[in-house]
């Protein structure tokens, strides 16, 4: 665990304890943004997708990758997005030596809204090897769109069930840009959407609310590994 800090609420002044989360470094290390002791919490009025990031070193292999910026909720209502200074997380200071392991299996984070089903998304395609996730230039109908190199994802943390039709948008914008695509979606998909994500060849993920990607087609258990 990361070492915790006191908060105080700007609206309500509660104040809370609060540990940042780790996630795993492509080499296995937990990583963990260094939070700011002297800094004081901003209340979030809106999210903004470039600003939802951090960038952290690996104290082991020394990778530098984006993850989520550190927030709290408050019991008044308020986001609490916490500082974080610059380095690396004290608790992913190396003990022993500095040779990398084997890619771990993916860590989950729960998913309690639709910011953090786009979150779990974005981790796990980091996961699979892509770099540089960032929001995709086209909104896709529904839900978020995400992007890498080569690769366009849909997110869809709504209840209702992806359509034929997301899938088939997916991929024709998927098309236009010469890249792969993937669909991650919380509610499942369709019969029709599946025979169609099937036949066009998009991989297909239903999003868990422990958070862990589960594959629904052959193409998401080949992607997966």
């Amino acid at each position: 665990m990361s070492e915790s800090v006191s908060v105080r609420c700007p609206v309500c002044r509660r104040e809370h304890l609060y540990a940042a989360p780790s996630y795993p470094c492509e080499c296995g290390t937990p990583v963990c943004p260094p939070l700011d002791r002297h800094g004081a919490p901003t209340a979030v009025a809106h999210q903004v997708w470039e600003e939802t990031w951090v960038a952290v070193e690996c104290a082991v292999c020394g990778r530098k990758a984006e993850w989520p910026r550190p927030e709290l909720g408050c019991a008044c209502g308020t986001v609490l997005r916490i500082p974080v200074t610059g380095g690396t997380c004290p608790e992913t200071e190396p003990d022993v030596d500095a040779s990398a392991p084997p890619r771990r299996a993916f860590q989950p984070i729960t998913i309690r809204t639709a910011r953090d089903a786009v979150t779990v998304a974005a981790l796990y395609l980091r996961w699979l090897g892509y770099q540089d996730i960032r929001r995709a230039d086209q909104r896709p109908p529904s839900g978020i769109g995400l992007a890498a190199r080569g690769l366009l994802a849909q997110v869809d943390p709504t209840v209702r069930p992806a359509s034929l039709r997301d899938v088939e948008c997916l991929w024709l914008t998927a098309m236009t840009e010469s890249a792969h695509c993937v669909y991650f979606s919380l509610a499942g998909y369709t019969t029709e959407a599946r025979a169609r994500a099937d036949a066009l060849g998009v991989p297909l993920f239903v999003l868990d609310l422990t958070g862990t990607p589960q594959p629904v087609n052959g193409l998401a258990d080949e992607l997966g590994g």
